[in-house]
């Protein structure tokens, strides 16, 4: 990708663009929100401390996307850590170094924050997903667990 990429924090005005990301079927596989839902859920999160929706552009073109939550922490003598969340990249772009932009700037806001770690989690089935990020020099560290909050 050329150098004409920036990261920003998203708008609402971004939001039918954020979508069709999450709509491809290494994600969301066309199940996504509508924009009136993305707006009301994207109107909460800006009222969460840092919790903040970001994108790529080029050329001004949205062509990618990922979450970031600075958290506080009130063990490791209270310094936050950063969770990376719903990293999305076009697939007419995968290739091309944005995913990597994308993730160094999030890397680079929470050392800017004072995180003792940056984290994320990718889904067991998504191998490329984890080539990628082991390309980074993110390791597989631990175990992640999940239960659905959804009533059984």
């Amino acid at each position: 990708m050329n150098n004409s990429l920036t990261c920003r924090a998203a708008s609402k005005a971004d939001l039918p663009d954020v979508l069709r990301l999450y709509a491809q079927p290494d994600l969301d596989d066309g199940d996504v929100l509508s924009v009136a839902e993305a707006e009301r859920i994207f109107e909460r999160m800006t009222r969460y401390p840092d919790y903040q929706v970001y994108v790529a552009v080029a050329a001004g073109k949205v062509v990618g996307t990922f979450a970031l939550l600075v958290m506080d922490n009130l063990g490791h003598l209270g310094a936050p850590s950063g969770i990376i969340e719903d990293i999305a990249v076009d697939p007419r772009f995968q290739g091309t170094g944005i995913g990597k932009a994308m993730v160094g700037y999030a890397i680079s806001l929470c050392r800017e924050k004072g995180c003792y770690k940056v984290v994320l989690s990718s889904n067991l089935k998504r191998e490329r997903a984890h080539a990628f990020y082991e390309s980074l020099n993110f390791e597989r560290h631990g175990y992640s667990f999940r239960i659905s909050a959804q009533p059984l």
